[in-house]
């Protein structure tokens, strides 16, 4: 396997052509992908919040100046990767197509069920400052059939279990995968990893997948298609002749974190929003972060009597 090399960049924004007609905009940790040619092309996820000027940029340097895609579709709703579609869409009056069970969370019907920081690693810290709150998105549009419109020779996959109208994008025609979150092409849970970046097949970003069972059920569904390049939303994207391997590796091995919230207990849906959360779980981590601020206060308490003595 190999990661794909950096197509273009600046200060501002990178790219990596993955495939033909397929190029990757780093906003952050989180990828969104331009899929199409100038004049015909659809924007797929739209990045972290704040990054709707960066897109635009990465978009005008591949198909030129004021290059408008025909589209947006939103591999699910979650913050960092709907960050920017309704300063993209409202500017450009343009449809965003998402899952109809993705729907709710993107029409003001619902948020989605709360993260849980407890699952541990790196990701799920971080994840303590993430929002869970849906949003509300004027030009939303449905999923007819598996086809996309403005996406001739793709076809979407129903791929729940990060969220669960979370869906993938397939060209059969090279077996090119954009995977969403249904998978990662990184160690989210590393904190080394966060910078190194390997290239490897990693579960969804743990501290937001609220059914395991879907996941894993998922990742087998994508890893049957044979895919020969995989574009995730976090990570860079993998190609070559190990790929298809690579993939059915790691779906025979796939395997849910040892604790957490939604391990054994998944959080329950339908085209309404969320229905039922199981109860969280013991957070040792405000108790540790209370214990050591009492260890700091009672160490400059200290620290300003024993200065006080000396004076005196």
């Amino acid at each position: 396997m190999q990661a794909y090399g950096v197509r273009g960049s600046s200060d501002e924004f990178t790219t990596i052509e993955c495939a033909r007609g397929v190029e990757r905009v780093a906003t952050g940790f989180v990828n969104c992908y331009l899929v199409g040619t100038a004049g015909n092309w659809v924007l797929v996820d739209t990045g972290l919040p704040g990054c709707s000027a960066l897109v635009h940029r990465a978009a005008d340097a591949l198909f030129g100046p004021d290059a408008v895609p025909k589209a947006i579709v939103l591999t699910h709703g979650h913050f960092d990767h709907a960050g920017n579609t309704n300063a993209i869409a409202a500017d450009l009056n343009i449809p965003v197509y998402a899952h109809d069970l993705e729907r709710p969370y993107l029409d003001g019907r619902s948020d989605y069920p709360p993260g849980d920081p407890t699952i541990g690693g790196a990701i799920a810290q971080m994840s303590r400052a993430f929002p869970s709150s849906g949003r509300t998105v004027p030009t939303l549009k449905g999923l007819d059939g598996d086809r996309i419109p403005d996406m001739e020779g793709w076809r979407w996959i129903h791929t729940p279990g990060h969220t669960a109208g979370h869906i993938s994008l397939f060209r059969e025609s090279d077996g090119v995968l954009i995977a969403g979150d249904a998978l990662t092409t990184m160690d989210l849970d590393s904190w080394t990893e966060q910078v190194k970046r390997t290239p490897q097949f990693c579960v969804p970003p743990s501290p937001m997948t609220t059914d395991w069972e879907a996941a894993r059920q998922s990742v087998l569904t994508l890893a049957a298609l044979k895919p020969r390049v995989v574009a995730a939303g976090h990570g860079v994207p993998i190609a070559g002749a190990g790929v298809t391997d690579a993939m059915h590796r790691f779906a025979g091995r796939f395997t849910p974190p040892p604790h957490g919230r939604y391990v054994t207990t998944p959080a329950v849906a339908g085209p309404a929003g969320v229905e039922w959360v199981p109860p969280p779980v013991p957070d040792p981590l405000p108790k540790r972060a209370a214990g050591v601020a009492m260890v700091v206060v009672g160490a400059i308490g200290l620290a300003a009597a024993m200065r006080g003595r000396r004076r005196s």
